[in-house]
């Protein structure tokens, strides 16, 4: 176990390292600097060149790299170009409030999707399937801008409630957090719910038609055992993956509904951060997302040497 620890976790360095300087190109890929963005299109060349110095964008590539990343290892990824503020705070605060939408997204989309995918299942062909199967559909079409805006219009016109304007931390006050939440969480839960349900359905249906359920359900042995013993048993390192997959998919997509319903969240520090061209933020943001979705791996990695000893032993 420690040797294997030992060998993901220099692997994660050099993922890092190499995520790092992928961030680091595609940032100055993108067209236009602060400079520009800061002078207009007519400049003058000498302010030009005296800012371009005064963010070190005079220096070759490799050198604002390496100044960057020698930097970020002791911990300081510099201050926000627009706001100078720390960038590593902005991005810490930010990341905390995209977490708890992730997380809870997860915990709402396992809670809808995994029985209702077992459902659909065990009733193959038979009516809960069909309507399972039609909200999967229709969950998987409707993309998450559109969700969101129809849970917002909805709330709104029918109920005559809309969110709070103003994000409140789950220390200042947890009703208020809830209730600017809970829209986007529903927005995003809905089609990971099922996304969920489909993935565990097709998982069942073909534990179903192995040899080893079908003997053990012609010699009599209950329902229930099988159910437990050999069909959730063996979707169980499937559905992890797949929740791995699905935690950083979430992650992804919460720009859109960050940006919907006025999150500071990770995705709109982006969207601001790309819209100014600021640097700093944009390299740390990016950096922190890389690293967040390696370590989402590690854990799936790591869950499945305890759900299955063949994978320990192994």
């Amino acid at each position: 176990m420690t040797r294997y620890l030992a060998r993901r976790f220099a692997a994660s360095i050099v993922t890092a390292v190499l995520a790092s300087i992928v961030v680091f190109l595609i940032v100055r890929a993108v067209p236009g600097d602060v400079v520009a963005q800061m002078l207009g299109q007519t400049s003058d060349p000498a302010a030009s060149r005296s800012l371009r110095a005064f963010f070190g964008l005079d220096q070759p590539v490799w050198v604002q790299y390496g100044s960057w990343i020698g930097a970020a290892l002791q911990g300081d990824f510099g201050a926000s170009w627009a706001s100078g503020r720390p960038v590593a705070m902005m991005v810490m605060d930010a990341f905390m409030v995209t977490l708890e939408i992730a997380l809870l997204t997860l915990a709402l989309a396992s809670v809808v999707g995994v029985p209702l995918g077992l459902l659909s299942g065990l009733y193959e062909d038979r009516w809960p399937d069909t309507l399972i199967q039609t909200f999967n559909l229709l969950g998987l079409a409707a993309p998450v801008f559109w969700t969101g805006l129809m849970l917002l219009v909805l709330a709104s016109s029918m109920l005559g409630w809309s969110p709070p304007l103003v994000y409140a931390a789950p220390g200042e006050s947890l009703a208020d957090n809830l209730s600017i939440l809970v829209l986007p969480i529903l927005a995003l839960g809905l089609l990971q719910a099922a996304a969920y349900s489909q993935f565990v359905r097709q998982n069942v249906v073909s534990a179903l038609h192995q040899d080893y359920v079908r003997t053990a359900i012609a010699k009599g042995v209950p329902a229930r055992l099988v159910f437990f013993k050999h069909i959730l048993r063996n979707i169980a390192i499937p559905l992890v993956t797949f929740m791995g997959l699905m935690l950083t998919q979430i992650l992804g997509g919460v720009v859109i509904v960050e940006s919907l319903f006025a999150i500071p969240g990770l995705g709109r520090l982006l969207l601001t951060a790309i819209q100014t061209r600021d640097y700093p933020v944009l390299q740390g943001a990016l950096l922190v997302v890389v690293v967040a979705a390696m370590l989402v791996n590690l854990g799936v990695d790591l869950l499945y040497r305890v759900i299955d000893p063949r994978v320990r032993l192994a």
